[in-house]
Protein backbone atom coordinates (compact mmCIF):
# COMPACT_ATOMS: atom_id res chain seq x y z
CA UNK A 1 0.00 0.00 0.00
CA UNK A 2 1.31 3.42 -0.96
CA UNK A 3 1.84 5.84 1.92
CA UNK A 4 2.00 9.61 1.35
CA UNK A 5 4.02 11.76 3.78
CA UNK A 6 2.27 14.97 4.81
CA UNK A 7 3.73 17.77 6.91
CA UNK A 8 1.11 19.23 9.24
CA UNK A 9 1.31 22.81 10.49
CA UNK A 10 -0.23 23.47 13.90
CA UNK A 11 -3.11 25.96 13.79
CA UNK A 12 -2.93 28.88 16.21
CA UNK A 13 -6.58 29.97 16.04
CA UNK A 14 -10.01 28.88 14.90
CA UNK A 15 -13.10 30.22 13.19
CA UNK A 16 -14.11 31.32 9.71
CA UNK A 17 -11.80 34.34 9.50
CA UNK A 18 -8.79 32.36 10.69
CA UNK A 19 -9.57 29.62 8.11
CA UNK A 20 -9.59 32.28 5.37
CA UNK A 21 -6.16 33.52 6.55
CA UNK A 22 -4.82 29.96 6.46
CA UNK A 23 -6.10 29.46 2.89
CA UNK A 24 -4.60 32.79 1.75
CA UNK A 25 -1.21 31.65 3.04
CA UNK A 26 -1.33 28.61 0.70
CA UNK A 27 -2.43 26.05 3.28
CA UNK A 28 -5.68 24.11 3.74
CA UNK A 29 -7.34 23.65 7.16
CA UNK A 30 -7.60 20.04 8.31
CA UNK A 31 -8.90 17.99 11.22
CA UNK A 32 -7.65 14.63 12.44
CA UNK A 33 -10.06 12.35 14.29
CA UNK A 34 -9.12 9.13 16.11
CA UNK A 35 -10.88 5.99 14.88
CA UNK A 36 -11.68 5.06 18.50
CA UNK A 37 -13.17 8.50 19.28
CA UNK A 38 -11.81 11.44 21.23
CA UNK A 39 -10.80 15.03 20.53
CA UNK A 40 -10.11 16.24 17.00
CA UNK A 41 -6.72 17.79 16.28
CA UNK A 42 -6.77 20.91 14.11
CA UNK A 43 -3.89 21.70 11.77
CA UNK A 44 -3.17 22.87 8.23
CA UNK A 45 -1.50 21.14 5.26
CA UNK A 46 0.25 22.39 2.15
CA UNK A 47 -1.40 21.93 -1.26
CA UNK A 48 1.72 20.17 -2.59
CA UNK A 49 1.58 17.58 0.21
CA UNK A 50 -1.99 16.35 -0.26
CA UNK A 51 -2.23 16.53 -4.07
CA UNK A 52 -1.03 12.92 -4.66
CA UNK A 53 -3.30 11.69 -1.86
CA UNK A 54 -6.54 13.22 -3.13
CA UNK A 55 -6.36 13.49 -6.92
CA UNK A 56 -6.11 9.75 -7.60
CA UNK A 57 -8.41 6.78 -8.02
CA UNK A 58 -6.19 4.68 -5.75
CA UNK A 59 -6.69 4.16 -2.03
CA UNK A 60 -3.67 5.52 -0.15
CA UNK A 61 -2.72 6.06 3.45
CA UNK A 62 -1.12 9.20 4.83
CA UNK A 63 1.55 9.67 7.45
CA UNK A 64 0.88 13.09 8.94
CA UNK A 65 3.90 14.60 10.71
CA UNK A 66 2.54 16.94 13.38
CA UNK A 67 4.96 18.42 15.92
CA UNK A 68 7.48 15.65 15.23
CA UNK A 69 4.98 12.85 15.83
CA UNK A 70 3.85 10.60 12.95
CA UNK A 71 0.12 9.78 12.69
CA UNK A 72 -1.02 7.04 10.28
CA UNK A 73 -4.26 8.26 8.67
CA UNK A 74 -6.71 7.95 5.81
CA UNK A 75 -8.70 10.75 4.18
CA UNK A 76 -12.22 10.62 5.56
CA UNK A 77 -13.80 13.68 3.95
CA UNK A 78 -12.85 16.48 1.56
CA UNK A 79 -14.71 19.76 1.09
CA UNK A 80 -14.38 21.54 -2.26
CA UNK A 81 -15.20 25.16 -3.10
CA UNK A 82 -18.53 25.16 -5.01
CA UNK A 83 -17.29 27.41 -7.82
CA UNK A 84 -13.57 26.85 -8.40
CA UNK A 85 -13.46 23.31 -6.93
CA UNK A 86 -10.35 23.98 -4.85
CA UNK A 87 -9.97 21.95 -1.67
CA UNK A 88 -11.08 24.11 1.28
CA UNK A 89 -10.99 21.51 4.10
CA UNK A 90 -9.77 17.95 4.71
CA UNK A 91 -10.77 15.50 7.45
CA UNK A 92 -8.33 12.71 8.30
CA UNK A 93 -9.06 9.60 10.35
CA UNK A 94 -6.13 8.51 12.50
CA UNK A 95 -5.83 4.74 12.45
CA UNK A 96 -5.46 2.96 15.76
CA UNK A 97 -3.92 -0.55 15.69
CA UNK A 98 -6.61 -3.20 16.15
CA UNK A 99 -9.53 -0.76 15.69
CA UNK A 100 -11.68 -1.32 12.59
CA UNK A 101 -12.38 1.47 10.13
CA UNK A 102 -14.46 1.88 6.97
CA UNK A 103 -12.88 2.60 3.59
CA UNK A 104 -13.86 2.79 -0.07
CA UNK A 105 -11.30 0.87 -2.17
CA UNK A 106 -10.99 0.43 -5.95
CA UNK A 107 -12.00 -2.82 -7.63
CA UNK A 108 -9.58 -4.47 -10.09
CA UNK A 109 -10.89 -6.91 -12.69
CA UNK A 110 -8.41 -9.76 -13.26
CA UNK A 111 -8.44 -12.51 -15.86
CA UNK A 112 -9.97 -12.77 -19.30
CA UNK A 113 -13.67 -13.51 -19.65
CA UNK A 114 -14.62 -16.28 -22.15
CA UNK A 115 -17.77 -14.29 -22.91
CA UNK A 116 -15.66 -11.40 -24.23
CA UNK A 117 -13.64 -13.80 -26.41
CA UNK A 118 -16.96 -15.05 -27.82
CA UNK A 119 -17.91 -11.51 -28.87
CA UNK A 120 -19.63 -10.14 -25.79
CA UNK A 121 -19.11 -6.71 -24.29
CA UNK A 122 -17.65 -6.40 -20.76
CA UNK A 123 -19.46 -3.79 -18.66
CA UNK A 124 -18.21 -2.84 -15.20
CA UNK A 125 -21.11 -1.64 -13.07
CA UNK A 126 -19.14 -1.03 -9.87
CA UNK A 127 -15.65 0.49 -9.65
CA UNK A 128 -15.21 0.69 -5.86
CA UNK A 129 -16.38 -1.35 -2.88
CA UNK A 130 -16.87 -0.43 0.77
CA UNK A 131 -14.81 -2.44 3.25
CA UNK A 132 -14.32 -2.68 7.01
CA UNK A 133 -10.82 -3.59 8.12
CA UNK A 134 -8.07 -2.86 10.63
CA UNK A 135 -4.83 -0.98 9.86
CA UNK A 136 -2.90 -4.27 9.98
CA UNK A 137 -5.05 -5.95 7.29
CA UNK A 138 -5.84 -2.87 5.17
CA UNK A 139 -5.81 -3.31 1.39
CA UNK A 140 -5.37 -0.71 -1.33
CA UNK A 141 -7.69 -2.55 -3.77
CA UNK A 142 -9.84 -5.66 -4.18
CA UNK A 143 -9.56 -8.13 -7.07
CA UNK A 144 -12.58 -9.56 -8.89
CA UNK A 145 -11.86 -12.61 -11.07
CA UNK A 146 -13.78 -12.44 -14.36
CA UNK A 147 -12.20 -15.55 -15.95
CA UNK A 148 -15.40 -17.60 -15.53
CA UNK A 149 -17.85 -15.08 -17.02
CA UNK A 150 -19.70 -16.36 -20.11
CA UNK A 151 -22.01 -14.47 -22.49
CA UNK A 152 -24.87 -12.98 -20.46
CA UNK A 153 -23.00 -13.71 -17.22
CA UNK A 154 -23.03 -11.48 -14.16
CA UNK A 155 -20.43 -11.13 -11.41
CA UNK A 156 -21.83 -10.04 -8.04
CA UNK A 157 -20.29 -8.65 -4.84
CA UNK A 158 -20.61 -12.08 -3.18
CA UNK A 159 -18.31 -13.54 -5.89
CA UNK A 160 -15.35 -11.35 -4.85
CA UNK A 161 -12.82 -13.22 -2.74
CA UNK A 162 -11.60 -11.22 0.23
CA UNK A 163 -8.42 -11.24 2.25
CA UNK A 164 -8.68 -12.40 5.86
CA UNK A 165 -9.61 -9.48 8.11
CA UNK A 166 -11.32 -7.53 5.30
CA UNK A 167 -15.10 -7.50 5.04
CA UNK A 168 -17.03 -6.04 2.08
CA UNK A 169 -20.10 -4.12 3.27
CA UNK A 170 -21.84 -3.68 -0.10
CA UNK A 171 -25.01 -5.74 -0.56
CA UNK A 172 -23.98 -9.25 -1.70
CA UNK A 173 -26.45 -9.37 -4.64
CA UNK A 174 -25.27 -6.11 -6.26
CA UNK A 175 -23.83 -6.72 -9.75
CA UNK A 176 -20.16 -5.77 -10.16
CA UNK A 177 -19.77 -6.61 -13.85
CA UNK A 178 -21.65 -8.28 -16.69
CA UNK A 179 -21.04 -9.59 -20.19
CA UNK A 180 -23.59 -8.12 -22.57
CA UNK A 181 -24.64 -10.23 -25.56
CA UNK A 182 -24.41 -8.20 -28.78
CA UNK A 183 -27.44 -8.00 -31.03
CA UNK A 184 -25.64 -9.95 -33.79
CA UNK A 185 -25.24 -12.96 -31.47
CA UNK A 186 -28.81 -12.88 -30.09
CA UNK A 187 -30.26 -14.06 -33.36
CA UNK A 188 -33.01 -11.47 -33.30
CA UNK A 189 -33.67 -8.43 -35.43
Amino acid sequence: MEIVAIQGHKKEGSGKNYAKQVRRSGLVPANMYKSGGGEATQFAVSIDDYRTLIYTSQFKMAEVNLDGKIHKCIVKDIQFHPVNEQVIHIDFLELVPGVKFKANVPLNFVGTAPGVKAGGKFIATLRKVNVITTPETAVDSMDADISTMELGGTLRVRDITTKQGVEITNTAAVPVALIEIPRSLRGGK
